[in-house]
């Protein structure tokens, strides 16, 4: 193996990790588990909007929350294990836990033999059907860490895993599609959209490097200004894909107030995406930490928020 001779472009990182070399630590930094702020979130709206078709306990919420943890960590660690000798290749990775020997390559298939029969389990706890579709969410996540290979669509595909959150969390409390039954798709597309746009802008940091190592990326094969044009667009269309949900009146017929919080949330997912895109700029990625992981927490927690307080005020009769 040899070593890259790129350079990280300015700013380039492999952030947000956990201090400490204990293996609870090393284990959480291998998924970079506070990356699990983007879509645990989505999975609670979709138990939300579930909330007016069928009652919701604790342990609806609580298995609805270890499926979508032991899921993330089964795919992650799927993913760094696939990755591992590209990883060890890329400046900006090289320090990440299988290319540096601090996690071995036993203890990433054990945790992922264990958290993927773990997700197995929450979704037999939950219902018949999510028992039977649990198969498939998890191939179709596992399977996103190849697609690097194939396709310089990935970041959709990865948004199409993530977007499996809110619809899963509906069909949790439910055990039935939504009606309308376009709600759950138009919920799903704008999960796609968001998450698939802000996956292009962590990748502008190693268009370089797919494209020397033939890994496919929308960075890579286009070049970062229509990347982030790209990504723009994708978030233009979120944004419209969660107006069409609220639209939809996910929460029933609603008073003024609540509809009013729920419209907010929409308003917000904008405002927050327009200053994401105004972090970024082609010559200068050290801001993409910020347009990332900031921005893409704070509008996934923000919406969870925004649909939690409209539900909070339609069940004291607002």
């Amino acid at each position: 193996m040899t070593t890259s001779n790129i350079v990280p472009p300015t700013g380039a990182r492999d952030g947000q990790l956990l201090r400490g070399q204990s293996l609870p630590v090393r284990l959480a930094n291998f998924v970079k588990l506070p990356h699990t702020v983007f879509a645990m979130p989505f999975s609670l709206v979709g138990v939300l909007f579930a909330s007016v078709v069928a009652p919701v306990t604790p342990a609806i919420v609580g298995w609805v929350l270890v499926a979508f943890t032991s899921a993330r960590f089964a795919a992650m660690a799927f993913n760094r294990l696939v990755d591992r000798d590209v990883d060890a290749l890329n400046p900006r990775t090289a320090m990440r836990e299988l290319p540096a020997g601090t996690l071995t390559v036993g203890q990433a298939r054990a945790s992922i033999v264990l958290t993927s029969m773990l997700f197995v389990f929450a979704s037999w706890m939950l219902n018949p059907l999510c028992f039977a579709l649990s198969p498939v969410a998890l191939l179709w996540v596992l399977g996103y860490s190849y697609t690097k290979r194939f396709t310089r669509w990935s970041h959709l595909w990865l948004g199409l895993g993530l977007s499996i959150a809110p619809v899963g969390g509906y069909l949790a409390v439910t055990g039935a599609w939504s009606d309308p039954w376009w709600l759950l798709i138009v919920l799903a597309l704008a999960v796609v959209c968001w998450s698939g746009g802000f996956d292009m802008i962590y990748a502008l940091q190693d268009a370089e490097f797919d494209a020397k190592h033939g890994l496919h990326s929308v960075p890579s094969k286009f070049g970062v200004p229509t990347a982030i044009a790209i990504a723009r667009s994708l978030h233009v269309l979120a944004v419209l894909s969660f107006a069409a949900v609220m639209a939809a009146q996910p929460l029933g017929n609603v008073p003024p107030v609540v509809t009013g919080i729920l419209w907010a949330a929409v308003l917000g997912v904008a405002l927050m995406l327009l200053w994401e895109h105004r972090l970024v700029k082609a010559d200068d990625l050290s801001t993409v930490d910020a347009a990332f992981f900031t921005m893409n927490g704070l509008i996934s927690m923000g919406f969870l928020a925004a649909v939690f307080a409209a539900r909070l005020l339609l069940e004291r009769g607002a």
